[in-house]
């Protein structure tokens, strides 16, 4: 079955951020169609806000709320795109001040994690959901 322009427009995004899609399997076939149509291709795409921006705002929320797996990929995403791993520290140290500081804690040490495992292993974003 051909895929709609929503879900190409979604996977041209993934594939700028994350540098892949997910490898078959990864998610509920259903669910990762949803996600890329809708998420990646509508929301992600809306006029306003730029790649970077959305990056950052989405780490942020994810940081806040705690879903390390998530922030983990995000992060690989957020390097993927050209944010330094300095700004992404930045964005932690003022996230303790908003969202707690175990929040900037577990942020930071997020970021000098990931940045090692990327540079170690040359992994995709999508390596880093559903670890810990």
């Amino acid at each position: 079955m051909a895929k709609s322009e929503r879900f190409k427009r979604g996977a041209a995004t993934m594939e700028k951020l994350f540098g892949a899609m997910p490898k078959p399997g990864a998610f509920h076939e259903g669910f990762l169609d949803v996600t890329v149509e809708n998420l990646f291709g509508d929301i992600w795409n809306r006029p306003g806000l730029e790649l970077r921006e959305r990056s950052m705002i989405t780490l942020s929320a994810l940081t806040v709320l705690g879903r390390e797996p998530e922030m983990k990929a995000h992060i690989r995403g957020a390097l993927n795109i050209g944010i330094p791993q300095k700004s992404l520290e930045e964005m932690m140290i003022h996230l303790a001040h908003y969202g707690g500081w175990p929040v900037g804690v577990g942020g930071l040490r997020l970021v000098r994690e990931v940045v090692a495992e990327m540079a170690e292993k040359g992994t995709s974003a999508f390596d880093a959901i559903g670890k810990s």
